[in-house]
Formats: structure tokens, C-alpha cells, sequence
């Protein structure tokens, strides 16, 4: 907040921000495999219910206000760790001094959520390595204001 409040452009030009979203995936029968050779009077054949998903994975996807900067899909059979979400940062900060080498010097502002793997002490060691900061989250309310609008039945 207090980031914000001193120079919100500033703020804006150095936030880099992150979240994890399950991608499904599935493969739709083609009209032509589905196709086959009948007599006109003979019934339809039955099909089967298709299966609504033939897989799913995680994908941690990192960006700022010029764009996206990373897309990583975990392996199959692998769970976000202390480690394995260090090991993104580290191909984060690389990728912001080949890109973003201005965010870079200036100070990055790292926002992510509170999953375990971020708040794991072994992260927390890996930003402060990287020199990236933190800030906090504060309430909604604090940064985005509501708008009241009142009316009148007179």
C-alpha cells in the first residue's frame, strides 16, 4: 500500500504478478472417425459417453502491465514445492533482465498469492536473494475505493 500511495505509476511500472490455473484438455472424435459403412434401415449405432477431459495439468504464468513473461506447465506427476517454485523465480529474474532490464534495476514488486509454496521459508530466502520485494496485500477497499451512489425518490 505504501508503494502505491507514494507514486502509483511507479508502483504500477515495477509490480510483476503471478497465478496457477488447471488447464483441461480433451480429444474430440473426428467427424471422419466416426463414420462408418451401414445398411439405411439399420438402427444408429450407440455412442458412448465421451469423456469430458483426457487430462489436466497446472500452469504457473507470471506477467506485468507490458505483458506476459513466463508460462510453465508442471510435469505430470510433480506438485508445486518450496523448490520447484524457487527454481520459477530464478528463470522469472532472468527472463525480467533480458526483457524488462529497467524493472530490473529499478526494483521488482512481486505479488503472489499465500499458497504453502509461496510462503515456505526457502522461498521467502530465494526473493530476498533475487531482490525482489513483497508487498503486502491489503484490503480492497484500501486501494480500489467503492463508489456509493445514492438516490433519491423524491
Amino acid at each position: 500500500m505504501e508503494f502505491f500511495r507514494r507514486d502509483p505509476n511507479d508502483f504500477l511500472s515495477r509490480l510483476v504478478t503471478m497465478d496457477e490455473t488447471k488447464l483441461y484438455h480433451y480429444d474430440p472424435e473426428k467427424k471422419q472417425q466416426s463414420m462408418e459403412w451401414r445398411h439405411s434401415g439399420s438402427p444408429r449405432p450407440k455412442k458412448f459417453h465421451v469423456q469430458k477431459s483426457a487430462g489436466k495439468f497446472l500452469d504457473s504464468i507470471f506477467w506485468d502491465q507490458d505483458g506476459i513473461l513466463l508460462i510453465d506447465y508442471l510435469p505430470k506427476g510433480q506438485t508445486i514445492n518450496a523448490e520447484y517454485y524457487s527454481s520459477l523465480l530464478v528463470q522469472l529474474k532472468d527472463i525480467l533482465k533480458a526483457k524488462r532490464c529497467r524493472k530490473f534495476t529499478k526494483g521488482v514488486l512481486f505479488l503472489h498469492d499465500n499458497a504453502p509454496a509461496h510462503r515456505a521459508l526457502a522461498t521467502q530466502k530465494k526473493l530476498a536473494y533475487l531482490g525482489f520485494q513483497c508487498p503486502d496485500h491489503p484490503p480492497y477497499s484500501q486501494i480500489w475505493p467503492r463508489r456509493t451512489t445514492t438516490c433519491s425518490l423524491d
